[in-house]
């Protein structure tokens, strides 16, 4: 069902153009530096289910859960491990805040908050 959702998505276009938050002091990009130390085969397979979400949104589980006022994850089924990346949506940008590989059953209040955090910073709110 997903799948099939998807192709239509593709034959229509992106729904959401794909932005990464920028911490404005350092002017890195996190989440970015995040994916480059990743092996290839995870690099691939966190941006095609980001690049799903991108064409197809608005999605559900089992890849996108809502976790809480703005921000949503994607979930990622790595070979050994599991990926999230947590995500806002402001219009039609997908703002990429935090990406972590999950060790443990939750999300961890700790990678929530950071999320949080970087949206404040990014909505000058803090």
């Amino acid at each position: 069902m997903v799948q099939s959702r998807i192709m239509v998505a593709v034959r229509e276009g992106p729904k959401l153009v794909v932005k990464f938050f920028r911490q404005k002091a350092s002017n890195s990009e996190p989440v970015r530096d995040w994916l480059k130390e990743l092996p290839l085969a995870e690099k691939k397979a966190i941006g095609q289910d980001i690049k799903a979400v991108q064409f197809g949104w608005p999605l559900g589980l089992p890849l996108i859960d809502h976790l809480g006022g703005e921000i949503w994850e994607v979930r990622t089924r790595l070979e050994n491990r599991i990926a999230r990346v947590l995500f806002v949506v402001d219009g039609n940008i997908m703002i990429l805040l935090h990406g972590f590989i999950k060790k443990e059953q939750k999300t961890s209040t700790q990678d929530l908050a950071l999320a949080r955090e970087r949206l404040k910073r990014m909505r000058g709110t803090k």
